[in-house]
């Protein structure tokens, strides 16, 4: 089985032009292939994880990943799947967001000696001369087709900004650019990104010729890989300072049912034949079979060592109600009032809920427990000795949980 029937294997690719072409270049290692990101916050998030995945497979195949850093993007905003604008990012912010990229996506992809890239498409896009890219782009892109497109469909009853408009030209132009500079002929995204990845087949082939090799390919459920990093309680980071090596195991140690083995097949690097073996599995086994998920994609991004301490965390915490290694939030003496502290306070200083409203729906809605007992009273308070010996254990629901010292 070659890598690209291995990619079939696992659902990931819906759409493709060209498909005998682009089997005979990801097979032989020939492919030289981009997908971009852009820098819309300073860590990347589990939504961006079946692109890496992907990424890190291609490039074990021998094939050449670019990672384009949407640095000039970033300053317009893909309308993708949004209801509204995006916000404006500085300059500084854009710059410091791709830094953190690089950091991260070095886990992932192995850039020493030229097997990979990292460009930032601000080098060409900043620097445009606006009647020159009309001249030389604009005559190339039909404005009825680009209305048709589902990207834009969904934001012309709110409103679409020329701003966002001219989004799928410059996506476009990027390919165009990576072709030209970089020989890269092969482009990844979502399906949410077909009409955007389509205009750039084109353009190249507009500009260069029918004969320019210039291929596309989309993602199954990419869409939905980007909503993965979303949760109840916000986003789920790859960075270990927002999202803690715990806190990750647990998120996708608690996936769905319906949802574990197609992460599994997905997303790990399990071999296909023993991931086969687990499609008849029920009941108590898919219980085995997230926890396999949990570790395998936590030492992927946190490291064997970080995976096995948020296993035996997790173990100790559901059979023996403890966990050494549970996060840990600290409080001080001048979070007390005359030495108490009060249910609300305690849930936002440890991190458990974004704001005290949160913490007041979460306590009446009993879904609150302090060591081991439900907090139903939202004016509950707490003395400092309640911390005494290893701390405190607050628990949010079934699945979120924290150790509270006093400091």
């Amino acid at each position: 089985m070659g890598i690209y029937e291995e990619l079939q294997a696992r659902g990931l690719i819906a759409q493709v032009t060209d498909e005998d072409e682009i089997r005979e270049l990801i097979n032989n290692g020939k492919a030289t292939f981009y997908i971009g990101f852009d820098p819309t916050a300073d860590s990347l998030h589990v939504g961006h994880f079946m692109a890496l995945c992907l990424m890190k497979r291609l490039q074990d195949a021998g094939n050449k990943p670019i990672a384009l850093i949407g640095g000039g993007t970033g300053y317009i905003g893909d309308p993708s799947g949004r209801t509204d604008m995006r916000s404006m990012m500085t300059p500084e912010m854009i710059q410091h967001n791709c830094d953190c990229f690089k950091r991260q996506m070095s886990k992932f992809i192995d850039f020493s000696e030229g097997k990979a890239l990292m460009v930032n498409n601000a080098d060409w896009l900043l620097d445009l001369n606006y009647i020159d890219m009309l001249r030389e782009i604009g005559p190339h892109f039909s404005v009825n087709r680009m209305l048709a497109a589902e990207c834009y469909k969904q934001r012309m009853e709110k409103g679409l900004t020329f701003l966002e408009f001219n989004y799928m030209i410059m996506q476009s132009f990027d390919f165009y650019m990576l072709y030209q500079n970089y020989g890269c002929n092969m482009q990844f995204g979502g399906d949410d990104q077909w009409a955007n990845m389509l205009g750039g087949t084109e353009l190249i082939r507009r500009k260069l010729g029918k004969n320019a090799c210039a291929m596309t390919i989309t993602l199954l459920l990419n869409s939905e890989g980007k909503k993965m990093g979303k949760t109840q309680n916000g986003a789920v980071w790859l960075d270990p300072e927002k999202t803690s090596p715990y806190d990750f195991y647990q998120y996708w140690r608690n996936v769905g049912d319906t949802d574990v083995l197609k992460c599994i097949r997905m997303l790990t690097f399990l071999p296909l034949e023993e991931i086969e073996k687990m499609d008849s599995w029920e009941g108590a086994q898919l219980n085995t079979a997230k926890e396999i998920l949990a570790y395998e994609l936590t030492k992927l991004v946190h490291g064997e060592e970080e995976a096995e301490k948020a296993q035996e965390s997790a173990k100790a915490l559901f059979s023996q109600g403890a966990a050494a290694q549970m996060p840990t939030a600290e409080i001080t003496a001048d979070n007390l009032d005359d030495g108490c502290i009060d249910i609300l306070t305690l849930l936002l200083k440890s991190g458990l809920v974004p704001s005290k409203s949160e913490a007041r729906r979460a306590v009446q809605q009993g879904g609150i427990s302090v060591d081991g007992k439900k907090v139903t009273d939202i004016q509950e308070v707490f003395a400092s000795d309640a911390f005494a010996g290893e701390g405190m254990i607050l628990k949010k629901g079934k699945k979120h949980f924290r150790k509270v010292v006093l400091k």
